[in-house]
């Protein structure tokens, strides 16, 4: 009778266990299946660590976007040609940018629309050690930058009809952490840097030799695919998304950068010492990138 009583209670726990272990995997099938509606319905945003994407930062960690009641989830990347291919995999609806990739992935068949431009520009610094002072002087140097980029076309611009000793040798570097890095550790001559990045690179006492602004070049977009537009819950959406960027804007213009350190350390992996420095930057509204930049970038790449 023992003997029984014993394999009766080993046969309860063993049905037992099997019966809650079915139960977790059901729940967690349940869990994983709504997880995944929920990033579906989603408007999800590619971004990289630099200031032109600072009203996305500020709305989402303010909650912005949430008060105003749309779900929109940040994918962050350190490179733009990331942003790309999630843009194009249609792993992200949106993703900042700027108009030379934005065109070329036009011209390959990817539908896409310009929501705003933004206020990026791009500075070419040279190592402190390497004692260059003039775009003349890259000759036998290496810059980096990326390919089919707006940095692609600076340099471009920035070595037309200059005459060098030998030839300018351009590498590139995609992700914008790594190529900072290699500055400061002294393994690049020059390279393109947009902020915050080039803030750090100058208060480490290296030099700027151009400058994206005075060369009247203006690329820093958001874009979104166009087909988020064919439905009126994605319509919507960004409507929302358009609104809250606004009030970020307006947020960081009134109360600066500087206000916004833990953000800045958070996004764009910047320390307090550092974000005392940058300079002080206006953010404007949502608008329609000009047609003159937009006709610059296209067909080059």
């Amino acid at each position: 009778m023992r003997k029984f009583l014993i394999y009766f209670v080993l046969v309860f726990l063993l049905a037992s266990c099997g019966s809650s272990t079915e139960e977790r995997r059901r729940l967690s099938r349940q869990e994983a299946a709504r997880v995944k509606r929920a990033d579906s319905l989603a408007l999800k945003v590619a971004v990289l660590p630099t200031l032109d994407c600072m009203p996305l930062f500020v709305a989402q960690e303010t909650n912005l976007f949430d008060t105003l009641g749309v779900n929109v989830r940040l994918k962050r990347f350190n490179a733009q040609m990331d942003c790309d291919t999630a843009l194009v995999g249609g792993s992200v609806e949106g993703s900042v940018s700027d108009l030379f990739r934005t065109e070329r992935l036009r011209r390959k068949g990817i539908r896409l629309d310009y929501l705003t431009s933004t206020n990026a520009y791009w500075l070419l610094v040279t190592n402190k050690k390497a004692r260059l002072k003039r775009v003349s002087q890259l000759g036998d140097k290496m810059i980096a930058m990326t390919r089919y980029s707006v940095t692609d076309y600076l340099s471009d611009v920035a070595l037309k009809g200059v005459k060098t000793t030998a030839n300018v040798y351009r590498v590139q570097i995609n992700d914008v952490r790594v190529r900072l890095r290699m500055l400061l550790n002294n393994e690049m001559d020059a390279l393109w840097l947009t902020e915050p990045q080039a803030t750090v690179a100058l208060a480490h006492g290296n030099h700027v030799i151009a400058d994206s602004r005075k060369m009247g070049v203006h690329a820093g977009v958001i874009a979104f695919r166009s087909d988020l537009t064919a439905d009126a819950y994605r319509r919507r959406q960004l409507a929302l998304f358009t609104k809250a960027y606004n009030q970020a804007c307006d947020s960081l213009n009134e109360r600066g950068l500087a206000h916004y350190r833990r953000i800045l350390e958070n996004y764009c992996y910047l320390d307090k010492s550092m974000a005392a420095r940058l300079p002080k930057l206006h953010y404007n509204h949502v608008a329609q990138p000009g047609v003159s930049d937009v006709g610059m970038a296209r067909g080059q790449y």
